[in-house]
């Protein structure tokens, strides 16, 4: 956990010291079990972006140390069976011809496959691709790889794709031609290249470059976008989820398997109302598990389970977690492939779980916490994990299997732990229905929290002194089947806190981690329910002594931006609302997001059946908005597309609403670089100051 701070000194209080902290991304453990491979992002020395560098973290608590150094940064790590590492970068090749020209080698900005050996030396490329390395699966027990690489649709070998490449880019052809759906996903354009799977073998016995990968999926349209794949230990088999998108919309993920020597595909699940995904092959071979997603529809939400197979057994699944009332993930098998380690939220947390293959027995191995990155060392003594919390950003840890206690020995790594400006409590309240409605609250210091100004760090208020009530910032998560338990690098409360804020993170209807129910409770009510808890939650927090009723704010994200919008049009109790990538239309966010059969699955078509999205819209209730509104959005978020922000900034002005635009051309459903995030948060603190505090506007100066 993170340490209190008793003055204004913590990282917290200056937000170029924020963006400069250390942030642990994954872990891989090594086959031997004595080391970790965690990625670690630091800002780049013109601090314009952040680089991902390999770190080695001991297994036994000892002394972390930087592995691999570039400019461009390197990630991705996977072992060999040897306990060579491979990663991905588009580092230059140090063996490599200079002047080569842009056509998706690794001197032209492409990312390849390199191998750092396990007796020492310099890491070499491995691989490389026209279209660069996206991903990288190794085999358990053979010098096997298996990777993906962006490849043009109408090309059969490397010489081809690196001559379509350079024609493209020699006569400024940009244009994409789609005819069949997906075209986008989240931040960037589908096609004209497609994901394809490719075999690398012989080469990685001699650790050297030169045998060209082999194309396992030639044809594949857009069925390996966004899909995760795994050999099997034995390097013979591929098995990966595998899009089947209809063209009138509709879409759902067969599990299938390819074979590795002659790229022969065959369908082990399907059903045209489930996706299987995810899939984990058993150490022995013998199994499959994956996760089997039901997909929503106006009537039911989203379920999701794990399911176990076996090879060679296509069309048959058995459910493992029948009667496991939470979504589970992260998956990993144990060394002896008996049972599977997983986590799922729960209550606020999201600890780990074990069930037996054989009789599914569940059983909870943690307690506080929520855990990621998962591995089980060769032993079965021990689990390896990143730990994080509200109040603890991601850490690696190593678990006793035979510690019934459930303590975690913590690892040595960069960036942790930190200092934090105040401390969090966890806060119940009810709903008019009776369902418990649990939040986290991030209590400011009372001792101070920093001086106001645009400057570094932006505007906000001086902060509480000693007895001083703090202002409350209600803060609704994103999803919406989504729960605050973990550390958030994005939406961080601590530097609201570190202004003198008390954050609110509330769990309402629609959140995970509390069962079938809660996810009922506001699937055709996204709007009402959602909103009538997070009230039910504020009411219970400005009911402290602590807390000022008198100052109070909202802000949210993705959902949570659109529940600060539908929060504008039905209250008028809060001071000022900050709404970020929010869905303000929903009629025309369903038709222009990049997922739309998702949404058409559950809402229906708006021209023939618009009876949810008027219920739900916040559009329709622009009248009623008085609440200084600040809207933020990135162009390039495809999800909820500018187009939302767009027209709630026009007709919030339209209405005379009193209302700022913060636009990111370039950014997108996150604001991502550190000078954006930057100016994100102080044109944040600037507009809540003016509103809260009664503060002068004061325009961040980049801006």
């Amino acid at each position: 956990m993170g340490n209190v701070a008793e003055n204004s000194s913590t990282p917290f209080h200056d937000l170029d010291d924020y963006m400069a902290i250390p942030r642990v991304g994954t872990l891989r453990l090594s086959p031997d079990g004595t080391w970790l491979a965690a990625t670690v992002q630091t800002l780049s020395p013109d601090r314009k972006k952040y680089l991902t560098s390999i770190w080695r973290i001991d297994a036994q608590g000892g002394q972390a140390r930087r592995l691999t150094r570039s400019a461009e940064g390197e990630g991705s790590p996977v072992f060999l069976p040897n306990g060579d590492l491979l990663f991905i970068s588009k580092r230059p090749d140090p063996g490599a011809s200079t002047g080569a020209s842009d056509t998706g080698h690794i001197d032209g900005g492409k990312p390849a496959l390199w191998l750092l050996p396990a007796a020492g030396g310099e890491a070499t490329v491995l691989s490389t691709l026209p279209g660069g390395v996206s991903a990288v699966t190794a085999a358990l027990d053979e010098p096997a790889i298996v990777l993906s690489s962006q490849v043009m649709q109408t090309t059969a070998t490397t010489e081809e794709e690196e001559q379509l490449r350079k024609a493209r880019k020699d006569a400024g052809v940009t244009a994409i031609l789609h005819e069949s759906a997906p075209i986008r996903f989240w931040d960037h354009d589908l096609g004209p290249a497609q994901l394809r799977l490719f075999s690398v073998g012989s080469a990685v016995s001699a650790g050297t470059a030169g045998q060209e990968p082999r194309d396992l999926t030639p044809e594949p349209g857009r069925a390996l976008d966004e899909q995760a794949f795994e050999l099997t230990p034995d390097g013979t088999r591929v098995v990966t989820g595998w899009w089947q998108h209809d063209p009138a919309g509709g879409s759902h993920v067969d599990l299938v398997e390819i074979d590795v020597a002659t790229g022969q595909r065959r369908t082990l699940l399907t059903d045209k109302v489930l996706n299987f995904e995810a899939p984990k092959v058993s150490p022995d071979g013998r199994l499959i598990v994956c996760y089997r997603e039901t997909l929503a529809t106006a009537d039911a939400p989203t379920e999701l389970t794990l399911v176990l197979s076996e090879t060679g057994q296509p069309g048959q699944a058995r459910d493992l977690l029948p009667d496991l009332d939470r979504w589970p993930s992260g998956a990993i098998w144990a060394p002896d492939s008996t049972a599977l380690y997983f986590t799922a939220d729960d209550n606020g947390r999201c600890p780990v779980f074990k069930v037996d293959v054989q009789t599914g027995e569940t059983e909870r191995l943690t307690a506080d916490g929520a855990y990621l990155n998962l591995s089980a060392d060769p032993q079965g003594r021990y689990l390896y994990a990143l730990r994080t919390a509200i109040d603890e950003p991601p850490t690696p840890v190593r678990i006793d299997l035979a510690d019934t206690a459930g303590q975690v020995l913590v690892l040595d790594c960069p960036g942790v732990p930190l200092t934090l400006p105040g401390h969090v409590e966890e806060l119940e309240t009810t709903a008019d229905d009776g369902q418990r409605i649990r939040s986290w609250l991030v209590l400011p210091n009372t001792s101070g929290a920093g001086s106001s100004g645009a400057g570094t760090g932006g505007a906000g208020p001086s902060g509480a002194s000693t007895g001083e009530k703090a202002p409350l910032l209600l803060w609704v998560h994103g999803g919406p089947n989504h729960s605050w338990n973990a550390w958030s690098w994005r939406w961080n409360p601590w530097l609201m806190a570190a202004k003198g804020y008390a954050v609110l993170l509330p769990d309402p209807a629609l959140s995970t981690g509390y069962g079938r129910h809660m996810l009922q409770r506001g699937h055709r009510a996204w709007a009402v329910t959602a909103f009538d808890d997070v009230m039910k939650a504020t009411d219970g927090a400005i009911a402290r002594d602590d807390i000022d009723e008198t100052r109070t704010a909202m802000m949210g994200g993705s959902y949570g931006g659109y529940m600060a919008n539908w929060i504008a049009g039905h209250t008028d109790r809060f001071k000022a609302i900050v709404s970020h990538a929010g869905l303000w239309a929903l009629d025309q966010m369903f038709t222009t997001t990049d997922v739309q059969m998702f949404w058409w699955g559950q809402f229906g078509d708006p021209l023939t059946n618009p009876g949810m999205y008027e219920t739900n819209s916040p559009h329709l209730h622009i009248k009623n908005i008085s609440t200084p509104m600040l809207v933020i959005h990135g162009d390039k978020d495809y999800r909820v597309p500018i187009g939302e922000a767009l027209r709630l900034w026009g007709e919030l002005t339209r209405h005379g609403v009193e209302a700022k635009f913060l636009y990111f051309p370039d950014e997108n459903h996150w604001i991502l670089t550190p000078g954006n995030a930057t100016i994100w948060y102080e044109t944040v603190y600037a507009f809540l100051a003016q509103h809260v505090h009664d503060e002068p506007w004061q325009r961040p100066k980049l801006i």
